[in-house]
Formats: structure tokens, sequence, C-alpha cells
């Protein structure tokens, strides 16, 4: 899965111009805790969120403060991510860089959408149906050519197990390896026998 197929498009933004207590409404209002900021042509120039805000408020109380628009306060050098990026590029990134969420980017900074850690983690809700369908007809019939009916496949909470016979010994490691990549799969119990074991010298 790609960013492009699990981030958010209605994506609310503002701009450098914007004023900070109208930013703070926004915020409120459609509760969330960042907005990122484009200029004219939709370009990404930074971010405002709530850590802006706390910063602001402490140095309004330490001094007197002239803080009117979004620029003075926003961060820049965004941590972005593109929409053709892996679900698992998304999710490191985040991870290394301690963010909460990634505005999606196209080549030319034109901002397309936001992908947040909730989405990342409603990969892991995936029914378990859903994955056992996705098993049988796109890799066991799609990819292998394979009759589905010959492998059995079970899948509960994530835990995918693949048993019956299948043509090559090649055959059962790369179902097995694609069943792995798959979104909500947490781990794979390899039971498949093979009829030639096409890895022997």
């Amino acid at each position: 899965m790609k960013v492009v197929d699990l981030m958010s498009t209605d994506v609310i933004a503002v701009t450098p111009e914007t004023g900070i207590r109208e930013a703070a409404r926004l915020m409120f209002r459609n509760r969330v805790s960042g907005l990122p900021v484009v200029d004219e042509a939709r370009r990404l120039v930074g971010i405002i969120t709530e850590a802006d805000f706390l910063r602001l408020e402490v140095e309004r109380a330490e001094k007197p403060s002239d803080v009117e628009h979004v620029s003075d306060v926003m961060s820049t050098g965004v941590v972005t991510i593109g929409p053709e990026a892996t679900l698992y590029e998304a999710a490191k990134t985040m991870a290394t860089q301690d963010v909460k969420r990634l505005p999606v980017v196209d080549d030319e900074g034109r901002l397309l959408g936001v992908i947040s850690r909730s989405d990342v983690v409603s990969v892991f809700t995936r029914p378990d149906d859903v994955i056992e369908d996705e098993i049988k007809e796109d890799l066991v019939r799609r990819v292998l050519f394979v009759d589905p009916d010959a492998i059995e496949v079970s899948v509960h909470n994530g835990v995918v197990t693949l048993s019956g016979e299948i043509g090559t010994r090649t055959e059962a490691r790369l179902l097995e390896e694609l069943t792995r990549r798959l979104d909500g799969v947490m781990r794979v119990a390899n039971e498949l026998e093979w009829r030639i074991d096409d890895t022997s010298a």
C-alpha cells in the first residue's frame, strides 16, 4: 500500500498571511493539531502546530509580542513525503523524525494531502477475511497462476497460515514473502509442501 492510498486529501491549509487567531480557530474547530502553510500556488512553505502556539504563549508571558500572522510563528523545513512512497517509508519517517503527520507533496512541492499516525495504525485493523481474499485472489491466482482451491489459507488476528501443495519450492517461498508484505499481516506460518524442489543442484 502506498501513501496515496491512505492520505487525507481534504486538508485544511492556511497561508503565511493568515492571522494567528484565525489559524487557532481553524485548528480548534476542526480538531486538528497542525495546519500546513501554503503559498498561492499551494506549494508547501511551512506548518503551524500546537507546539508553535505553546511556544508563542510562553514568549508572550515573558515579554510583549507583536506576532499577528502565521508566518511569524510557523515552522519551516517541514518533513514531507511523496504520494508514491510506501506505507513502510511513511511509518519509518514518522518514527525517526518524531512527527505525528507528514504533508504529502508532488515533485513541485505542491500539497496533495496529509498522512498521519492514525492512518498508519488503520492498516492493522484490516479484517482477516479481506486479507485472506487478497492472498487467494491476488497472490495465488493472479501472481502465481495457481488454483486458489489448491492452497489452504487461514487468517486469524493477522497471522496467516499457508498449507496445501504447490508446484515448486520457489513458489512456496515466493508466496510466503509476498504474503508477509501485505498490509495487516503480522506473521506468516508457511506449512506448504511442494512437488519439485527446484532449489537443489
